[in-house]
């Protein structure tokens, strides 16, 4: 079992571009489409971490784990890999976000246990949650800078066109809060940087695919990637303002999420493979 757990070669690890997964429990990656034949439930994880190099937690959007649990998954993964996760569904839903300052500190206070391991956190409106500027600015002042010692990163998804407006955007970025770029046909998707930092959930894999995409795709996608981690904001893609200059490197978070889910880490490997 030891070749099955090695790390991910080194020339396929880019230490500012993180690309994973969304959770790494589902039946249809066992048996040889992503798990090896015969691996066992509970090293799933240890497995993953090893061929990608993040993975966003989707279940703590309907409740949070114990800090425990939190410690035994940061140990069972090597170290550079990181993952991100979702806020919980009862803050986002909450018709009064500016009360939910103790929430957020109880969630915060758990995931922290990830230590280095925590790369990012993302607080998903969904579609017909659309608060006013107030309401957000209230919001975003309760997301804590640091926690455990270390500095944290919040991303922000939004599902109501409404709400992307230069109003929302500036408010984003007076926090350092990331846009979330939904590459999605469902959901509204626009890629203006508002962070030191780039998130990405790319939501249009297909099952007839091997890949999930096609090889220009993907091509297209490690070009990007690239062109975010070196500072540049790739002009392609949909904006409400017109992209930003070239700024400082940044660190990126590319996530394969929903759709053909069952392509998902082949896509995810085929990236990392691209931007070796």
């Amino acid at each position: 079992m030891h070749d099955l757990f090695a790390p991910a070669a080194p020339a396929a690890r880019n230490a500012r571009v993180h690309v994973g997964i969304g959770g790494w429990t589902y039946a249809p990656w066992r048996g040889g489409a992503f798990y090896p034949e015969g691996l066992v439930q509970r090293r799933e994880l240890e497995y993953a971490s090893r061929q990608l190099t993040a993975i966003e937690i989707n279940g703590t959007y309907y409740g949070a784990q114990k800090p425990a649990t939190y410690a035994k998954w940061r140990d069972e993964t090597p170290p550079g890999f990181v993952f991100t996760a979702k806020a919980p569904k009862r803050i986002m839903a909450s018709r009064r976000l500016a009360g939910t300052g103790a929430q957020i500190e109880d969630f915060v206070g758990g995931i922290c246990e990830l230590g280095d391991r925590l790369g990012a956190l993302s607080w998903q409106f969904e579609r017909g949650r659309a608060p006013t500027p107030t309401e957000l600015e209230a919001f975003l002042a309760l997301l804590p800078a640091r926690a455990g010692g270390r500095p944290l990163r919040h991303a922000l998804e939004l599902r109501e066109a409404a709400l992307f407006s230069p109003q929302v955007l500036a408010l984003m970025r007076q926090r350092n809060v990331a846009l979330v770029f939904a590459g999605s046909d469902e959901h509204p998707s626009f890629a203006d940087l508002t962070a030191d930092f780039v998130y990405a959930r790319l939501m249009q894999a297909r099952a007839g695919l091997p890949l999930g995409y096609a090889e220009a795709e993907l091509d297209a996608w490690a070009r990007r990637a690239g062109e975010w981690a070196a500072g540049g904001d790739p002009a392609e893609l949909p904006h409400v303002e017109p992209p930003r200059p070239a700024q400082a490197p940044r660190e990126v978070f590319v996530f394969f999420i929903a759709s053909a889910k069952e392509r998902n880490p082949a896509a995810a490997r085929a990236l990392l493979e691209r931007l070796a």
